[in-house]
């Protein structure tokens, strides 16, 4: 099966995005409330587009998780499925829980002069735990789906899927979620039964989409400008004109910026190159790692007597480099690397052993 680069940049981007948005928090007033160290003056322009990314992010990144689990299975049996992810997910959120986040925890207490303590919990990498879950509990589902790809139900959800209409069910599903659960706000997903549920779907629903095969992204490519057309409307009706939306509303417009990501990733990203190798694997590390870079960024910027806009690109620079610099530590060091979800050997080492082999074969 041919790679699919888009949905690796997709990957890269949701990342980068997630970066720049922690960031943004720090400038925002009800920032404290979540946790984050926040600046004394705000920063109260940032929050249109924190409003505008805030109730599609973190479910863009649930489908793009259940679209690369597909691309994972094709030569991997279920037990193969539940080793790799082990090792990629499971480790990389126990280690995370016991050794990075309470780093960032206690980087926070001491800015705000609060005791150190700390008691077990994910922080911000729950999402690895919400991942690990899904692939556990339906990968009976996914195989058995995989397995019967001619069968009745697959071949109607192609059919269903090669039509705009058809993603209606999918929102439909959503709508449902958040009319049972009834979240408030709808974007607070982190260690919620809401975000648990709202995730579980977008996993399943990124799995289903990409099984629908070619039919469903030649159905976004013909109907890509509809997407950000709709994302627009529901944000200006949302921020812009400050209407308090129905909860089916807000679903309606993240699935729009959702589907929008994937129309235009799949045209214009599916494509290899250097810069792609290269951030594909950094951005797991630079997930878990960044928190740590933030805070200590914070501590170290925001007493600084400059102007809020100053201080937030030095804050996003602070952190990106600290998480690269360390990525290119871990990167070089074995025992390091499945810690921060990355594979025992690079990929660079793993095509060196091939070629070796290959010649050994050859002689």
């Amino acid at each position: 099966m041919n790679r699919r680069y888009d949905i690796d940049w997709l990957r890269v981007i949701a990342i980068a995005l997630l970066l720049i948005y922690h960031v943004a928090i720090g400038f925002q007033p009800w920032g404290i409330m979540i946790g984050f160290i926040t600046n004394k003056e705000a920063w109260s322009s940032l929050w249109l587009p924190m409003a505008m990314l805030n109730i599609w992010r973190i479910p863009f990144l649930f489908f793009v998780s259940g679209m690369g689990v597909y691309f994972a299975m094709q030569q991997r049996d279920w037990k193969a499925l539940l080793k790799e992810r082990a090792l990629r997910i499971l480790l990389p959120y126990v280690f995370g829980m016991f050794c990075i986040f309470p780093i960032s925890l206690a980087l926070g207490q001491y800015y705000n002069q609060l005791p150190v303590t700390y008691s077990i919990s994910p922080g911000h990498l729950w999402f690895l735990g919400n991942i690990f879950s899904y692939v556990v509990i339906l990968a009976p589902v996914l195989y058995a789906l995989k397995s019967n790809q001619d069968s009745a139900f697959v071949r109607l959800m192609r059919k269903v899927f090669s039509h705009p209409a058809g993603l209606l069910i999918i929102t439909g599903l959503f709508v449902g979620e958040a009319y049972v659960l009834k979240p408030f706000p709808y974007e607070m997903y982190a260690m919620t039964w809401h975000g648990f549920t709202l995730g579980f779907l977008a996993f399943l629903s990124g799995f289903c989409l990409v099984l629908s095969g070619q039919s469903f992204w030649n159905m976004l490519l013909r109907w890509r400008w509809m997407f950000p057309i709709l994302g627009v409307a529901g944000f200006v009706v949302r921020v812009i004109l400050n209407v308090q939306v129905p909860m089916y509303a807000l679903v309606a417009e993240s699935h729009a910026w959702i589907f929008t990501c994937f129309a235009f990733g799949y045209k214009y990203l599916n494509r290899p190159g250097r810069a792609l190798r290269y951030l594909s694997e950094a951005a797991y590390p630079v997930y878990i790692l960044h928190m740590i870079f933030l805070y200590a960024g914070s501590i170290l910027i925001f007493p600084l007597t400059i102007a809020v806009e100053i201080k937030f690109f030095l804050l996003l620079l602070f952190t990106t480099a600290g998480c690269f610099a360390s990525y290119e530590i871990i990167r070089r060091l074995k025992f390091l690397r499945p810690l921060f979800g990355l594979k025992w050997k690079s990929v660079s080492e793993s095509k060196s052993s091939l070629t070796l082999r290959s010649k050994q074969q050859l002689t």
